[in-house]
């Protein structure tokens, strides 16, 4: 909420399901904490709709945490004809670059291409045959006439240095100038922008905090009086005497919850979940998509700071990504049956080492580089005989009756992706507001997420804003500025009064304060929450044993943990980022509050 001085503060939350058994019932209950179910929350939550999103693992635990870590307009989806989901991700992706610069940044892409004709043919019957079909090379020209398309949707919309970059196309020579590494055989590049999205978690968390804000009715620490509620760790699994069975996850307690309407935001669990809640559907096809994070400095340098966004010998799209230090390489598009654990295979290993030598053969790339692995199942469509790479990555909503003993509905979102969470959760709530007989009061476009809210865009007003926030050093500040936008200004308040504030000596980026600010207000129940998801300490391969033992013991005051509980959380932590034992399948008789994105039924298994 915010202050006198015009800043945003937020309060300490739990994790939530006592604030929906003191006050069983709202007007919408949304299942999945991903992406699109948060952002549907945070939307519903400003139009003053009682609203309770129930997540049965962490927020953003599954898909939404395996992302490619990009905010792009989907230049690739030309292909399939999908100009309209093209202009609506340039224009978000354009809106999320001033509504949240903390987090999303431009990221300069470059193309290396192989061939000057291939594709000229073979894309036009693949348009024609809406996806059908093996993909073939794409060339110079077919690419030359998507980015000129590309920039058309662009224009007016999107500044570097207060101009509008066009794409910029070079030959051999010039190319490896630019990038010396790549592949003598390269033909051409083309550079274009898109926008990198450094922290998805965060800026998933940035959404749940700005709809609890919107539903805080008073500063009151009795969140039940709130008309926006969200709960991680609490399942939806079945539906009795008309209300939706919640159960807590941590206790295997339930109680009933009465919603008008419920929101299935679910990902590619919204089939499971719709039998649970008694209305059997067959929409989904997800497909898996996996990643792999390299401590490699050679292959860092070699990308010159740009992202590689190119097509395999396969034809599937791929990249290489420099982000926090380590380079990002994905990812695999593979046809998934959610009884099966979603893991990131040897197999799928194997093809990124080599997709990285068909760019970059100078470059050897190994399994011991290797700091992090992750995957996740895209929200996709049924697609029958279309190819995964060329399935629709639009959305819908569909609607069907909750199930007997009760007159509510469900919505279920069919598709929806990082790029468009804000256009999908405006459709998604105007379907929500239709069926409760309400009108928009207000819209979410160029509204500022979270910590994006007077963030300094200018190094003069940086410098200023740093120079306001005593506590902590000048480096300290900028640091935490980066890694919370405006919200730093709680985080170094928490950290001023804490007499026992102190760099981790195995994560010394991170100071005990700070983590345990996080855990005191930022709905952390595990170990892993705080590794994975509320930090970048896993992702860039620093959550070692003794990092575990360390933050486990920091944090340990806040959460109430003894002894047992904390090495109990230190293996559970350490398990889940190793992910040495695959994930159970998901169980049909529960409900998976799941993400956007394909979050499991719990967190999301990932390897190192």
């Amino acid at each position: 909420m915010p202050d006198r001085s015009g800043e945003t503060h937020h309060e300490p939350v739990a994790h939530g399901y006592d604030a929906l058994k003191a006050r069983p019932y709202a007007d919408v209950l949304i299942v999945g904490g991903g992406i699109n179910g948060i952002a549907t929350f945070r939307d519903l939550a400003l139009q003053g709709v009682d609203v309770a999103l129930v997540e049965r693992g962490d927020f953003v635990s599954g898909a939404s945490a395996a992302s490619s870590h990009m905010i792009h307009g989907g230049i690739r989806y030309l292909e399939n004809g999908e100009f309209r989901l093209v202009h609506e991700a340039v224009t978000e992706r354009n809106s999320l670059l001033r509504t949240a610069p903390h987090f999303v940044r431009p990221l300069q892409t470059t193309i290396p291409i192989f061939s000057t004709f291939s594709g000229v043919i073979g894309a036009p019957l693949r348009f024609l045959r809406h996806g059908s079909g093996r993909p073939s090379e794409r060339g110079g020209i077919l690419i030359k006439i998507g980015l000129v398309i590309y920039d058309s949707f662009s224009r007016g919309l999107f500044h570097v240095n207060g101009v509008v970059p066009r794409h910029a196309f070079h030959g051999r020579a010039q190319s490896l100038r630019d990038l010396p590494d790549l592949s003598p055989d390269v033909k051409y590049t083309a550079t274009y922008w898109d926008a990198s999205l450094h922290d998805p978690e965060r800026l998933a968390l940035d959404l749940v905090r700005d709809g609890l804000a919107a539903g805080a009715r008073t500063r009151s620490e009795d969140a039940a009086h709130r008309t926006a509620r969200a709960a991680n760790y609490t399942a939806a699994v079945a539906v009795k005497d008309g209300r939706v069975v919640l159960r807590d996850v941590e206790s295997g307690e339930e109680t009933g919850f009465a919603a008008s309407v419920v929101v299935n935001a679910s990902g590619p669990w919204t089939d499971i979940t719709n039998a649970a809640l008694g209305s059997p559907t067959r929409f989904m096809g997800g497909t898996k998509g996996s990643h792999i994070v390299l401590d490699h400095p050679r292959l860092l340098a070699a990308t010159g700071g740009r992202e590689l966004f190119f097509e395999h010998s396969d034809g599937r799209i791929v990249l290489i990504y420099p982000l926090k230090g380590r380079v990002l390489v994905g990812t695999t598009d593979i046809d998934h049956d959610m009884a099966d654990p979603i893991v990131c295979t040897e197999a799928e290993v194997d093809y990124f080492i080599d997709l990285v030598a068909h760019v970059l053969p100078g470059i050897p790339v190994d399994r011991s580089q290797i700091v992090y692995r992750f995957a996740g199942v895209r929200p996709l469509p049924r697609h029958d005989d279309v190819s995964p790479g060329f399935v629709s990555r639009d959305y819908r909503i569909e609607q069907a009756p909750l199930g007997e003993g009760t007159d509510a509905s469900v919505l279920s979102l069919i598709g929806g992706k990082w790029t468009t969470f804000r256009a999908s959760a405006e459709h998604l709530a105007d379907r929500v507001l239709g069926l409760l007989a309400r009108s928009r009061v207000r819209s979410t476009k160029g509204l500022a997420i979270g910590g994006g809210r007077g963030y300094p865009t200018t190094e003069r007003a940086r410098r200023q804003w740093i120079a306001g926030h005593p506590g902590v050093s000048g480096a300290r500040a900028s640091v935490l500025l980066d890694r919370y936008g405006t919200f730093a200004a709680d985080v170094i308040r928490a950290i001023a009064a804490d007499p026992s504030d102190a760099p981790l000596a195995a994560a010394p980026a991170y100071s005990t304060g700070e983590l345990r600010h996080l855990a005191r207000t930022e709905h952390v129940v595990h170990l892993d929450d705080m590794l994975m998801r509320r930090t970048s300490i896993a992702f860039t391969g620093g959550a070692t044993p003794e990092a575990a033992a360390e933050i486990a013991e920091a944090i340990a005051p806040v959460l109430a943990w003894d002894a047992a509980r904390q090495a109990f959380e230190v293996e559970r932590g350490l398990a889940k980022v190793d992910a040495f034992v695959p994930a159970a399948p998901a169980r049909h008789d529960e409900v998976s509050g799941t993400d956007d994105g394909g979050s499991l039924t719990g967190p999301i298994p990932l390897t190192r």
